[in-house]
């Protein structure tokens, strides 16, 4: 949605060091966008200036899947991924209906309706037999009908919702806690950071979505249901403050109530100095390969082993998704491991 070029890009966002930047300045500087099929109604903070103008959905998936083709064509590429990196869309996005069932009509039905639901860029990569996962809180293949088209075409899809800083943290705390039957009876977590990100999650409709990939982690590792003595009053408060000077470097500090034996009150005190996009980047470089061996090896629909990278991973309907980052890992492990052998 911005026209900069990857190298201008990188050193408006003030990640890298010049050094680091300098080193690779010719190939960074010859990657130029294509035009983004961007609504602002759906990312309230920010202006696109490099856009895609067309009447309806259907036009903006069949000109994201020209430009899928002519990539390819051009790069030479037999085979291709796509990983939506895209910044978080205002919670409005999910409260009415997905497209229903029935895989290619009723998403059919909902681009010639404009129906805003539809997520563009996964479908178009769907459409386009290109493995795809989501690293952000949006909808993308969420809807039943894009998960029954990853199946009948053969394609497997990841999400959602990039695990970098804070909720990293959580997946490790918490399955220790629950480890050792420490109850907690409230868990405040806030964000101070400066960048991009930040100022889009500084609307409260894209902060919502946010905070819901994020609360709903501790729900699954500590399990109320099964335990209400020790995580049945559990108070779990998250919070995201946009502070310009920090820039990408995040600051995410928890403070945990806990209930030791015989009721006797103690705290834990988190403090995670960190850098956002240095956090993610090697997750992305990891998702890439683990997509394109996923499908190199015949496996479509979603990857239930990809959830180690995720706040939200995917789960069939009605089950519970799998939120303890160790047992996220052997299960990961386990199934490169099975792919290699296969």
């Amino acid at each position: 949605m911005f026209p900069e070029d990857a190298y201008e890009a990188a050193r408006d966002a003030g990640v890298l060091e010049p050094g680091h930047l300098e080193a690779v300045r010719d190939e960074l500087s010859a990657i130029r966008p294509m035009k983004a099929a961007f609504q602002s109604q759906y990312v309230r903070r920010l202006e696109g200036r490099h856009v895609k103008r067309t009447s309806n959905k259907a036009e903006l998936v069949e000109q994201l899947r020209e430009d899928i083709r002519d990539t390819l064509a051009a790069q030479e590429c037999d085979r291709a991924v796509g990983l939506w990196c895209g910044s978080t869309e205002v919670h409005g996005c999910r409260r009415r209906r997905a497209p229903e069932r029935g895989g290619l009509p009723s998403g059919a039905r909902a681009q010639r309706s404009g129906h805003h639901q539809l997520a563009l860029y996964a479908w178009a990569h769907l459409e386009e037999g290109v493995p795809f996962a989501n690293c952000s809180p949006n909808l993308a293949v969420d809807f039943p009908a894009a998960l029954e088209l990853a199946e009948a075409r053969g394609i497997p899809v990841g999400g959602k919702d990039l695990k970098t800083g804070q909720t990293l943290k959580k997946t490790v705390v918490a399955p220790a806690l629950r480890a050792r039957a420490l109850g907690v009876k409230g868990w405040f977590s806030t964000n101070i950071l400066g960048n991009r990100d930040g100022m889009v999650l500084d609307d409260p409709e894209s902060f919502r979505s946010k905070e819901l990939t994020k609360r709903g982690v501790l729900d699954s590792i500590l399990d109320a249901e099964a335990h209400p003595e020790l995580y049945g009053e559990l108070f779990h408060k998250v919070r995201i403050e946009y502070y310009p000077p920090r820039g990408d470097a995040k600051e995410g500090w928890d403070n945990i109530d806990l209930v030791g034996w015989m009721g006797y009150p103690m705290q834990l005190k988190l403090n995670f100095l960190c850098r956002d996009s240095i956090l993610a980047a090697p997750l992305v470089l990891d998702l890439a390969l683990l997509l394109d061996l996923a499908a190199r090896s015949g496996l479509s629909g979603m990857q239930e082993w990809m959830g180690y990278f995720f706040k939200h991973p995917m789960a069939p309907e009605g089950a519970r998704a799998e939120n303890d980052l160790f047992r996220q890992l052997s299960t990961l492990e386990d199934t490169i491991r099975a792919l290699g052998r296969a």
